[in-house]
């Protein structure tokens, strides 16, 4: 009677698992969900973003955009909302820093330029973070560490690109 309990048990463990670790399910949720997200909002592109990791993990940014273009198509604002986390947890004395995020933007003329950064010092919380710019063609983030009194970044993260016009 026990074994028989135990493998029904394991039965219905394995299958759980195996339903969870579908990508179909997951995608077409979160799919809908975007897509909800974007018409609801009255924005003409809208999805969350991140999260972007500064080069071994010791800081991160994640948030949303939205996408918003005139009547003629021809231009538009970009609104991003985000959070920047301080994931360091060692003392400024001995070595910690703190998490910083750059956003570039380009134009239409493929010029990129930075239109925000943030620093954020106080391990384990996070600082929120609100921009708008205007005439984008591609936005992205890049997540690294400064010190504490300094500006000098280190231990850059990849570029993440977050919103480029020609995927819309």
């Amino acid at each position: 009677m026990m074994k028989r309990i135990a493998t029904g048990a394991l039965a219905v463990a394995a299958t759980t698992a195996m339903a969870l670790s579908l990508p179909s399910a997951a995608g077409a949720t979160t799919t809908t969900a975007t897509t909800t997200t974007a018409t609801s909002s009255g924005y003409d592109f809208a999805d969350s973003w991140g999260p972007v990791h500064a080069r071994h993990g010791l800081a991160k940014a994640q948030g949303w955009i939205g996408v918003e273009w005139d009547d003629e198509q021809e231009s538009n604002t970009v609104h991003v909302k985000g959070r920047l986390y301080d994931l360091d947890n060692r003392t400024y004395a001995k070595g910690g820093k703190c998490a910083y995020v750059k956003f570039q933007a380009s134009d239409f003329d493929h010029h990129w330029s930075t239109v925000y950064t943030r620093k954020y010092c106080g391990f384990p919380g996070y600082r929120k973070f609100h921009f708008e710019t205007d005439e984008v063609f591609s936005l992205r983030a890049k997540v690294c560490q400064v010190s504490p009194h300094g500006s000098y970044t280190t231990k850059c993260g990849q570029w993440s690109h977050l919103y480029t016009a020609e995927t819309e």
